[in-house]
């Protein structure tokens, strides 16, 4: 999943119409961490929440990206591609933390980075995309929250909390129609690894969150507040020193 760029500014401050200043620095980035289960919701409450700063403010003031943490799976081994089957995807260990920390850090001091493409077909990596200063940067994945180096990154966490029945529907559907899956790999798949790994791991790190969201992108009123609350708080962010 690649990052998406699309405008923003907001309408309570002037503060924020440029990305520079003339003192040679820049605004630092407001950024949202996303959570929750496989196929909760979270990329369509991102894009929801992009979607309507879009319509409430003018294009020229700003930039919002969204960032996944499915582009920060790790390559694997060779062991693990040739067993693949077996390989746990909702483990923290398939992904490179360390390498989401850096980049989310060096875009929160107005710094660009190369975020990886991954490839989900392929189950690896094929490239990499840059990405300038952003404004608003939307960060959505399953263990958005797991460490508290991650957790410190955010000014605002969110969990999007969908019951296992319409998650394990979503899913389905998804790995089916773009991920090159069958009905039965994806079941199996969720049995051994994915159920098991939410209880784990990813339910663990609801506690972090600021919000929570119940039925995820379809709740109109918490989409409401996050939009207002994110407009607030762009109207007061400080400085950060660009580095050269």
């Amino acid at each position: 999943q690649s990052a998406v760029m699309l405008p923003l500014s907001t309408q309570a401050s002037t503060e924020v119409t440029i990305s520079g200043s003339q003192d040679g620095a820049r605004l630092a980035p407001f950024i949202i961490g996303v959570a929750g289960g496989t196929a909760s919701g979270k990329t369509s409450v991102c894009r929801k929440i992009m979607k309507q700063l879009r319509k409430d403010v003018p294009e020229e003031q700003g930039v919002i990206i969204n960032l996944s943490q499915d582009s920060f799976y790790r390559n694997l081994t060779p062991q693990e591609t040739a067993d693949i089957a077996n390989f746990n995807f909702d483990h923290p260990n398939a992904f490179a933390f360390d390498e989401i920390i850096h980049c989310l850090g060096q875009l929160k001091q107005a710094n660009p980075v190369d975020i990886p493409q991954y490839d989900f077909v392929t189950s690896s990596r094929t490239g990499q995309i840059p990405v300038q200063h952003a404004d608003v940067i939307l960060f959505d994945g399953i263990l958005a929250f797991y460490t508290p180096a991650l957790q410190e990154l955010f000014d605002l966490k969110i969990f999007v909390d969908t019951d296992a029945d319409t998650r394990l529907a979503r899913r389905v559907r998804r790995d089916i129609m773009h991920r090159g899956r069958d009905v039965l790999q994806v079941l199996d798949q969720y049995e051994r690894t994915v159920k098991p790994s939410f209880e784990s791991y990813i339910l663990p790190t609801k506690k972090h969150a600021d919000i929570i969201i119940p039925r995820g992108a379809e709740n109109e009123i918490a989409i409401d507040l996050i939009l207002q609350h994110i407009k607030f708080r762009l109207s007061s962010r400080v400085v950060s020193p660009v580095k050269t």
